[in-house]
């Protein structure tokens, strides 16, 4: 004990130098504040402003929305348990469709290879179902394959052909109508008025084999993050209020999430391939 004392007074009569130099350090060294926390709670601050505007993204969107590592923003997050908004919604099981013979439309975007497909040439078709204090709203949408942007949507109280007639009729008012048209093989999509209309304008049936929910991926992986950003919809009073933040959410999507596959948002990815398309088509004016 009085050796320890010894030394402790001895530490406090030397010089900084002294000091680094009987612990075999620099100087420098001495003044040294470890900047990690300062850092991390730097990150931590930017990655709660991103979680503000987009509640759910995980840690990859997130590093590619600030433009750092991904296993960075991950550890920032475990270490501050920061956590985005996750709740997933399961899907309905449609008792319609039990004991339904096929169609006959064969698959034709099973394991297509989207860098030789062009925005506007496929869209792909489903519905889901909200459910909003004990009554069910239903949503059907129409997403560009190649953009993943949702052209098409119709909401309403019933999950039959006039849902999916809607959603089509909104896609076909505002976009040139596609070269296919998916969906699965449920009563809605292959109904007379809803096939009748779809081959009268020339375009491609396609459809996923029956209870294969996996061939239309593109739209089931949509509406499983779509519930999951929309988030409790019973915090609203009216049916209104739940449809405007569903159109709001739709928004959001097609136009500031970015998308895990793109990098980007459907809209400005779709606006990145007219612009380099519009500069390769000058370029060939041009020679």
């Amino acid at each position: 004990m009085v050796s320890n004392l010894k030394n402790i007074n001895k530490i406090k009569d030397l010089t900084k130098s002294e000091i680094a130099k009987e612990l075999g350090i620099s100087r420098s060294s001495l003044y040294y504040k470890h900047k990690k926390p300062v850092e991390d709670m730097d990150v931590k601050s930017q990655i709660e402003s991103v979680l503000t505007n987009h509640p759910a993204y995980g840690h990859k969107r997130i590093a590619w929305e600030l433009k750092l590592n991904h296993k960075r923003i991950l550890r920032v997050m475990k270490k501050f348990n920061i956590k985005p908004y996750r709740r997933r919604a399961k899907k309905p099981f449609k008792k319609d469709d039990l004991g339904k013979p096929e169609t006959g439309y064969p698959n034709l975007i099973y394991k297509i290879n989207l860098n030789y497909v062009e925005i506007g040439q496929i869209w792909v078709s489903d519905f889901t179902y909200i459910k909003f204090k004990g009554r069910f709203i239903y949503l059907a949408t129409i997403m560009d394959l190649k953009s993943r942007e949702i052209v098409g949507i119709n909401i309403s109280r019933f999950h039959n052909k006039e849902l999916v007639l809607g959603a089509f009729e909104n896609a076909m008012g505002k976009f040139k109508k596609p070269d296919i048209l998916h969906s699965d093989q449920g009563t809605e999509y292959d109904s007379e008025n809803y096939l009748g209309l779809v081959e009268k304008l020339g375009i491609k049936v396609s459809m996923s084999a029956k209870s294969s929910p996996w061939q239309n991926g593109y739209q089931e992986s949509f509406y499983s993050n779509f519930k999951l950003e929309l988030g409790q919809v019973n915090r609203f009073e009216t049916v209104g209020e739940l449809i405007e933040e569903i159109y709001k959410q739709l928004a959001y999507y097609n136009n500031k999430r970015m998308h895990s596959k793109l990098k980007m948002s459907p809209v400005q990815y779709k606006q990145k391939i007219q612009t380099e398309m519009k500069e390769q088509l000058s370029k060939k004016r041009g020679t």
